[in-house]
């Protein structure tokens, strides 16, 4: 018989850590710190095989999970010496999700399951506290009807501020039992007018509705956002993690908390978190009440005239310190905690890897690597290249003026500026509009995964540093600032009152993730310094790695910024994007139009200067790092004028008729440019333009060269070929330009010619163009575009829609298609040094900065990649990991 559910508790467990895959790492993580002797509630894990089941049956379960269920109940029952559904020994328990990956807030939880009109009696009973038993049964009711039955939650927060009002209280902390009892048979009747049918009473089938929510919520839009953000395949599932519920709310000898072992912004070595006394989970991360601090040092460094749980509950907080540093040993790495103090004793309630800042995660790699407890090799590891971009965010100017209204929780570092938007949806319109917002809330909800994705920084009033807001605005990079308090919000009115002065929807603010600031207007940025942990992190990778990392560049700024990151040269300069500045357009366009290769001959004299200008800079700033240049790829007609009214304008200022100018558009226009008259196709026409794009090139290597006192050595690329001869011809061009400049200069120089593969015909063909090319740069954009027959540029259209059903995984063009498009790589890769064994092989399409496609090029043994200057620091890093699996395989 199948095995679908796993037990833990009473320190032995029948899962492991390693069991991530079926139990969750959150079922995994409760087996395990069972297995390490800890205080765990005991419970059992409905695996993730279930979920699959769930969703491929119609939403329906295996027929032996019932049974046992009720087996893993009894087995609980045994440990606690309580029974669920029993109001003499009432046990109660917890719904909770736990995907393999860490989704925090995307799917739901159900707490206090279990208790109805009877049972509640008997927890008022048990706990000799009448007050926290009715409370924790409107919270269930309130939970259980939002999250199984469908009900909004704000029905029930409106009851609960209507009776607050009525009778003068402030806090929810104010009301009495008998208070809590008229709210109760207030949500019952809300439920049964809603829904026309009560609240269900039954333990059992609460709990198999429960389950089901669980379940059903793998599917959720925030889920299915959040696992579109992060890669996380939906083929995975999450598992439901059912767990006997302890209580910290009740009194104050009881707390509930989460924790951090080390900052998970900044990565600095010391306990971080929050608690409150006397509160359940959800009080902490939802941001109803403001926590406390652990430490007293965090109280005194906060300003917070409330107890640390350090002085507050000193045996408790000695035995989670020592709790918190066995765990972060075992796991060898920083660790997100959550825990309950139940009349003074400690459960904990889960450990798993915790998020952190781009910067957090380099400085823990690097300590625990100085501390012995990783190898740099792991550490390296440990860095998710994509994250490194949320070192690259602006900070604030310090000689900046600050017009501060408002002051919160620094809760995700960085700084952004934008206009005041209040839903997710606006974020999103804005966006599309290429305009910037911050998404301002009195707190934010899993709903609002879109809108803090669209915008640049997240505002809240409400909230902690562990809130929603935080764990997900610091994994996404994005700068948060919550609970500022301070401010008054109004989404409806499209207002934020701040220190008495209004803002409107639209108006600009800046907020600073750094120190917990909100200012009026824009403020002056700064680019971030990288951090010696960045460097140390980097050079840790630069060992480990095997291939090189070039940047796409074609101005000396871009280049330069490369370098500065890391670039060992420049694998794509694209010559085409020299030629749009305005003294250079106008002579591209009388090339253009020449009607004889004569007078093309004679314009693209006046554009060579200009060109070995830029490359003599180019070969200086790389001096002596390789450098590709790509001849000119686009089609013609790109550099002409398009509306009657530029075509009007542009005549006129060349002193040609615009009949003229207007023919010769007409002329050269395409039905599908993409496939047209451009790359070699060009050069084939009019070699006279390759021939100058040459001799600009080699005369500006021979003048590097002897300013710098480094040799340069020109990679001369030919886009667009599919024929060897198509590569013959215009090489012979370039070797006959060579020549040529050699003897004018009378000096010696070496220089590759090679080719762009970006056509399926050229990889098909890849051992005969090797006979004539000297490298191969995968162009995989145009590669992508010509093996799917789709164009990039229209493709989002329906994407989007193949990526949600199930069609394809990703967007082919942000991560190369392995199986397709990869395969052409492969082809080329292996019949290209078959034809000339060491000929050299690189990748310059937008994939060369892609972690994913990066692994891919290491497997196929390509010599380097190159991204976009940005991407430098990403693209090591991840070859560092591609190399480190290779040699694990």
């Amino acid at each position: 018989m199948a095995k679908w559910v796993y037990s833990f508790g009473g320190g032995k467990a029948e899962g492991t850590a390693g069991d991530r895959a079926l139990l969750g790492g959150k079922g995994a993580n409760l087996a395990e710190m069972c297995n390490l002797g800890l205080p765990v509630p005991p419970g059992f894990t409905i695996t993730t095989e279930v979920c699959r089941w769930y969703y491929e049956n119609a939403r329906s379960y295996p027929p032996e999970l019932k049974e046992q269920v009720q087996a893993a109940l009894d087995g609980v029952a045994e440990i606690t010496g309580r029974r669920f559904g029993d109001p003499e020994k009432l046990l109660l328990v917890s719904v909770r999700s736990g995907a393999r990956a860490s989704m925090p807030g995307m799917m739901d939880t159900v707490l206090n399951l279990g208790l109805n009109d009877q049972t509640v009696e008997a927890l008022a009973r048990d706990s000799g506290d009448p007050r926290f038993a009715y409370d924790s049964y409107r919270r269930f009711i309130q939970m259980y009807s939002d999250v199984v039955l469908g009900l909004d939650d704000e029905y029930f927060e409106e009851i609960l501020e209507d009776e607050k009002a009525s009778r003068g209280y402030e806090y929810d902390t104010d009301l009495t039992a008998e208070d809590w009892q008229q709210v109760i048979t207030l949500y019952k009747a809300k439920v049964e007018e809603e829904l026309d049918e009560p609240f269900p009473q039954d333990p059992h089938a609460q709990l198999w509705g429960a389950i089901g929510a669980v379940f059903s919520s793998w599917m959720n839009p925030r889920a299915i956002t959040y696992r579109r953000l992060h890669d996380i395949p939906e083929s995975w599932g999450t598992a439901v993690n059912i767990q006997a519920m302890v209580f910290g709310n009740m009194g104050e000898t009881s707390a509930t908390g989460v924790a951090f072992t080390r900052n998970p912004s900044t990565g600095e070595k010391r306990l971080y978190g929050e608690f409150l006394i006397n509160a359940q989970g959800e009080d902490v991360v939802a941001g109803i009440r403001t926590p406390q601090n652990l430490t007293e040092e965090a109280r005194i460094e906060a300003g917070s005239d409330k107890p640390s749980m350090e002085k507050a509950m000193p045996e408790a907080f000695a035995a989670f310190v020592e709790i918190a540093d066995k765990l972060e040993r075992h796991y060898r790495d920083m660790q997100d905690l959550e825990f309950t103090i139940e009349r003074g004793r400690l459960w904990m309630l889960q450990t798993r890897s915790g998020k952190r800042t781009a910067r957090a995660a380099l400085k823990i790699a690097v300590d625990m690597a100085n501390e012995g407890l990783i190898t740099e090799a792991e550490a390296v590891a440990r860095i998710d290249p994509a994250s490194l971009d949320q070192l690259l965010h602006p900070t604030i100017d310090p000689k900046a003026t600050r017009d501060v209204i408002a002051v919160g929780l620094p809760a995700s570092p960085g700084a952004a500026t934008g206009e005041i938007v209040f839903t997710s949806d606006e974020a999103e319109e804005m966006r599309a509009q290429n305009r910037k917002a911050i998404l301002v809330r009195v707190e934010t909800s899993p709903e609002d995964i879109h809108g803090m994705h669209a915008s640049e920084g997240i505002l809240t009033t409400r909230g902690g540093m562990t809130s929603h807001a935080a764990v997900v605005a610091r994994g996404m990079g994005k700068p948060c600032v919550s609970g500022a308090g301070t401010l008054r919000v109004d989404a409806r009115a499209g207002t934020l009152v701040a220190m008495g002065r209004t803002f409107h929807r639209g108006d600009i603010i800046t907020i600073d993730g750094t120190t917990g600031q909100v200012l009026k207007g824009a403020v002056p940025m700064l680019q971030p310094e990288l951090s010696g942990d960045f460097a140390a992190i980097m050079s840790w990778a630069d060992k480990l790695r095997r291939m090189k990392v070039r940047t796409n560049a074609e101005t000396p700024a871009d280049a330069r910024m490369a370098r500065s990151f890391g670039a060992e040269g420049i694998g794509l300069c694209r010559t085409e994007h020299m030629f749009f500045d305005d003294d250079r357009i106008v002579v591209m366009r009388e090339m253009i139009l020449a009607d004889t290769e004569k007078d093309r001959r004679a314009a693209l004299a006046k554009l060579l200067p200009m060109q070995r200008s830029d490359f003599v800079e180019l070969f200086e700033i790389m001096a002596g790092l390789p450098v590709t240049i790509r001849l000119l790829d686009p089609p013609l007609h790109e550099f002409l004028p398009k509306t009657e009214q530029e075509i009007a304008d542009v005549a006129a200022a060349m002193g040609v008729s615009a009949e003229k100018l207007r023919q010769r558009t007409e002329a050269l226009h395409e039905f599908n440019p993409m496939l047209g008259h451009r790359g070699c196709r060009l050069a084939v026409s009019y070699p006279e333009i390759a021939e100058m794009q040459a001799r600009a090139i080699f005369e500006a290597a021979a003048e590097a060269g002897k300013k710098t006192g480094s040799p340069v050595v020109p990679e001369i690329m030919v886009p667009l070929v599919g024929l060897m001869k198509e590569l013959d011809y215009v090489k012979a061009r370039i070797d006959h330009v060579a020549q040529a400049v050699m003897q004018e200069t009378s000096s010696k120089f070496d220089y590759l010619v090679g080719t762009m593969i970006e056509l399926p015909r050229a990889a098909l063909r890849a051992n005969a163009i090797a006979e004539a090319a000297e490298f191969f740069s995968f162009g995989t954009n145009d590669l992508t575009q010509t093996t799917f027959g789709i164009s990039r540029d229209d493709a989002s259209s329906f994407l989007e829609t193949y990526r949600q059903k199930g069609i394809v995984e990703q967007d082919p063009f942000i991560s190369i298609d392995v199986e397709g498009v990869g395969e052409l790589v492969r082809i080329a890769a292996e019949r290209g040094r078959q034809a000339k064994p060491g000929l050299k092989l690189g990748i310059c399409g937008e994939h060369g900065g892609d972690p994913r496609s990066i692994e891919f090029c290491e497997e196929v043994g390509l010599d380097y990649v190159s991204c976009s200057p940005f991407r430098v620091p990403i693209a090591r890093l991840a070859a560092a990991q591609a190399a480190v699996k290779q040699w694990q395989k």
